[in-house]
């Protein structure tokens, strides 16, 4: 099974790298804008997982800097689920007002992106 897994995701990403979406642009005061409150944004995801790539092709088309974590790193996987509850991804934490929420559906955060940032 985990060579099937292994295969199937080498395919996910080379598709995503063959058909990558065109980054959003923006005037640059604008970005500028966006780029500080993305900074209070961060991804932990799995490189192939097919879900994490729809969200991170979801932030490419939008023009989002977000910075993304693998949780296969022991350091990442241990806060997501002391912090966030679970070990699943992908998993978007937001800092606002001093809080920090954990939101882990991609259609959710694609939601979430999508209100806040189109």
């Amino acid at each position: 099974m985990f060579i099937v897994r292994w295969i199937l995701g080498r395919i996910i990403l080379i598709l995503n790298f063959i058909f990558t979406p065109k980054k959003r642009k923006r005037p640059q005061d604008e970005q500028l804008k966006i780029d500080a409150e993305t900074k209070l944004l961060a991804l932990y995801e799995y490189k192939a997982c097919p879900f994490c790539v729809k969200v991170r092709r979801a932030m490419r088309r939008q023009g989002l800097n977000i910075e993304t974590l693998d949780a296969k790193q022991d350091d990442h996987k241990a806060k997501l689920v002391s912090q966030g509850g679970h070990a699943k991804v992908p998993c978007l934490r937001i800092e606002e007002n001093g809080e920090t929420r954990w939101m882990y559906e991609s259609s959710d955060i694609i939601s979430y992106l999508d209100k806040r940032f189109a």
